[in-house]
C-alpha cells in the first residue's frame, strides 16, 4: 500500500473538520501509573482504519503530535522530550501513557482515516492523587474543661485535587458550631509537583466525658477509599466539683474492726492532700493518699466523720459512722439448784444498737418464750439456752436447773398381765435426785423406766397364791415416800370368775325371780301395814286412848317393816 499524497490528507482532513465529534470525554488516571486514553471506542472497526494518530494540546490553541500507526506499517514517534520515552499505541488504538503527572492534566485527541473518511475522537484526562497516610500533628499535651484549645493538626499530604479533612470524636464527625469546636483549614500546592497537602486545624473546648475519647480525621478521595488517621487521646484536667468520703467495709460495722475513710475527689490531676476530721475533734493532714484507718472501732468511733481538700478546706464531705454493738446479762447463770416448788426470778437484760432476735431453748429444744418459774416442779430441770442477734453479732448465755425435793408417789396401780397367769404392779414416782424404789415382796422382770423430768416408773411382775398387801417405797437424800396397794390372789379370782358365770338362760330366770320377789314383798308390808294403822286408830276411838298411846308399837312396826325390807333387798 502506498502513502497517501499531501493533497489528499488535506482533503480528508478537511472532511474531518466538518465531521469532528462534539462532547468531550473524561479520563480518571492515577498520579504515577499508566493510564490508557480509548480511542473511538471501537466505532469503527479495525479492518476499515488505514491510519490513526495521536495528538495533544499544547496550549494557546497549539498540538503536538505524539504517535502515528499507518495500517501495514509500525508505529512512529513523533513527539519531543516530554512524551518520548512515556507514550505508546495499543492494539486496539487506545494511547497508553506511563508515570502519570499532573501536568498530563490536557486534551488528547485521536485522529482516524477509514475509508476515505476522517474523524477525530477527543479526551480530557485528569490526573488524581490520594494523599499521603494521613497524621495529626502538633498535638496538645492535654485538654482543660470549658477551655478552647488548639487539639491539633491533621495534615493530608502530596493529593489531588487537594482533599477535605473531617475531624472525628469516637468515630462520630465534629461540626464546627462557633464555640465549642473551631475547624481551620488550608491548601499548599508544590510548585515542582503540583501536589496539593491540606492541613486542618482543630480548636476543641472539652468536657468531662471525653476522658478517654479518641480523636481522629479522614480523608474521602474521589477514587480511593476512605483514610483515617491513626486514633489520639487526651489528659482531659478540671478542677475538683466533688467530693465523696467512703467508709471501707462498708457498713455494718461491729467492734473490733478496722474502718478506712476513703476521701473520693473528681477533680483531674486528682487531689494529693487531705484533711481528716475525726469524731473527737482531731484534724489529721495526709499527703500522697486519700485514706485514713481507725483501727479497733468501739462504740464509741459512732459519729459524723469529715474529709476536705488540703488546699481548699472548704469543699468538704461527711459520713455517719455507727459501730454496732450487742450485750446481754442474764441472773442467775451457770449451775442453779432449787427446790421442788419454790420460785425462781429470771434477769435478762439487752443491751444493742438496733432491735434483735432472742430465741430460747430448753435441752437443745425450741421455747416459745422466755421460760417463767413461779413454782418450779421437778419437769423444770434442765439446760436453758439464749441466743440474741443482731446483724451478724451473736450472744449466747445459759443456766442449766436442777429442781430437787424429797419423792412423791403419784400414782400405784396394778393390772393383769396379757396371759392371765400374772399381775404387773406399777409404782410411779417424782423426786430429784432419783429416787430408790423397792418393793415389800419380790417379784420378777423389773422394769425401770429412764429418769426423766424427775419421774420414775417402776414395774414388778408377781403370781400370788394368796391376798396380799403390798407396800412400795421411793427414798432420797431429801425423804421417803410409800403407799400400799391391796393384791388378791390369782387363784381365788379364778374360781370366783368362774362362780359367777352361769348359763345365760339361768341367769336371765334369776334376775326375773329376784324382781318379782321385791315386788310381791313389797306389797305384803304395805297391806299389813295399813291394816295395822287402821284397827290401831279405831281401837283407841272407841277405848279413849290418845294417839300417842300406841306411838311404841307403831315404832316397833316400821323397825319390823324396814328390817324386811333390808332382807328383800339381798
Amino acid at each position: 500500500m502506498h502513502l497517501l499524497s499531501a493533497g489528499c490528507v488535506c482533503a480528508l482532513l478537511f472532511t474531518a473538520l466538518l465531521r469532528q465529534v462534539s462532547g468531550l470525554e473524561t479520563v480518571i488516571g492515577l498520579y504515577g501509573e499508566t493510564l490508557e486514553i480509548p480511542c473511538n471506542n471501537g466505532a469503527i472497526k479495525a479492518d476499515d482504519v488505514m491510519i490513526t494518530k495521536w495528538k495533544y494540546d499544547k496550549g494557546e490553541g497549539l498540538s503536538g503530535d505524539l504517535l502515528v500507526r499507518q495500517k501495514t506499517l509500525n508505529v512512529s514517534i513523533s513527539t519531543n522530550e516530554e512524551y518520548k520515552d512515556r507514550v505508546s499505541m495499543a492494539a486496539n488504538a487506545s494511547l497508553l501513557l506511563s508515570a502519570a503527572k499532573l501536568t498530563d492534566q490536557r486534551t488528547f485527541t485521536c485522529m482516524v482515516v477509514a475509508s476515505g473518511d476522517i474523524q477525530e475522537y477527543s479526551v480530557n484526562v485528569v490526573i488524581h492523587k490520594t494523599p499521603e497516610d494521613l497524621e495529626i500533628s502538633a498535638k496538645a499535651e492535654e485538654l482543660e474543661i470549658g477551655k478552647r484549645t488548639t487539639l491539633g493538626t491533621c495534615v493530608a499530604r502530596d493529593a489531588n485535587p487537594a482533599v477535605n479533612i473531617t475531624w472525628l470524636k469516637n468515630g462520630k464527625p465534629l461540626v464546627a458550631d462557633g464555640k465549642g469546636i473551631s475547624i481551620q483549614a488550608a491548601v499548599q500546592v508544590d510548585p515542582v509537583t503540583g501536589l496539593s497537602t491540606t492541613s486542618s486545624v482543630l480548636e476543641y473546648s472539652a468536657v468531662k466525658e471525653d476522658t478517654d475519647a479518641q480523636f481522629t480525621c479522614s480523608t474521602q478521595d474521589t477514587v480511593g477509599a476512605e483514610q483515617v488517621s491513626s486514633p489520639v487521646t487526651f489528659a482531659i484536667t478540671y478542677s475538683t466539683e466533688n467530693i465523696v468520703l467512703q467508709v471501707i467495709p462498708q457498713e455494718p460495722l461491729v467492734e473490733g474492726d478496722n474502718v478506712t475513710l476513703m476521701c473520693v475527689a473528681d477533680g483531674n490531676p486528682a487531689p494529693t492532700s487531705f484533711n481528716f476530721h475525726l469524731k473527737t475533734g482531731e484534724m489529721v493532714k495526709v499527703e500522697n493518699t486519700n485514706t485514713y484507718t481507725i483501727t479497733d472501732v468501739s462504740r464509741d468511733t459512732t459519729g459524723e466523720y469529715k474529709c476536705s481538700l488540703g488546699d481548699d478546706p472548704l469543699m468538704e464531705a461527711s459520713k455517719n459512722i455507727t459501730v454496732n454493738y450487742l450485750d446481754i446479762n442474764l441472773i442467775p447463770s451457770g449451775n442453779i439448784i432449787k427446790s421442788a416448788g419454790e420460785a425462781l426470778n429470771l434477769t435478762f437484760q439487752i443491751g444493742a444498737s438496733g432491735e434483735s432476735k432472742v430465741s430460747w431453748t430448753k435441752d437443745n429444744a425450741k421455747l416459745n418464750k422466755e421460760p417463767k418459774f413461779s413454782k418450779l416442779t421437778y419437769s423444770d430441770s434442765g439446760l436453758y439456752e439464749c441466743i440474741v442477734t443482731m446483724g451478724p453479732l451473736s450472744r449466747k448465755a445459759s443456766f442449766e436447773l436442777v429442781v430437787e425435793g424429797a419423792p412423791v408417789i403419784r400414782r400405784l396401780t396394778k393390772q393383769r398381765g396379757e396371759d392371765g397367769q400374772h399381775k404387773v404392779l406399777i409404782c410411779e414416782a417424782e423426786g430429784s435426785p432419783k429416787p430408790a424404789v423397792s418393793w415389800s415382796i419380790n417379784g420378777t422382770s423389773l422394769d425401770e423406766s429412764p429418769f426423766v423430768n424427775g419421774k420414775i416408773t417402776h414395774k414388778i411382775t408377781v403370781v400370788p397364791t394368796a391376798n396380799l398387801t403390798v407396800y412400795c417405797t421411793v427414798s432420797n437424800e431429801f425423804g421417803t415416800d410409800t403407799k400400799v396397794i391391796n393384791v388378791s390372789s390369782l387363784f381365788e379370782e379364778v374360781r370366783m370368775h368362774k362362780q359367777d358365770q352361769p348359763d345365760d338362760n339361768d341367769q336371765t330366770k334369776l334376775i326375773v325371780g329376784l324382781v318379782v320377789g321385791l315386788l310381791i314383798a313389797a306389797m305384803v308390808i304395805g297391806v299389813a301395814y295399813w291394816l295395822y294403822m287402821k284397827k290401831s286408830k279405831q281401837g283407841s276411838w272407841k277405848t279413849g286412848e290418845k294417839e300417842n298411846g300406841s306411838s311404841e308399837e307403831e315404832k316397833k312396826l316400821e323397825e319390823k317393816v324396814e328390817e324386811n325390807s333390808q332382807k328383800a333387798e339381798v
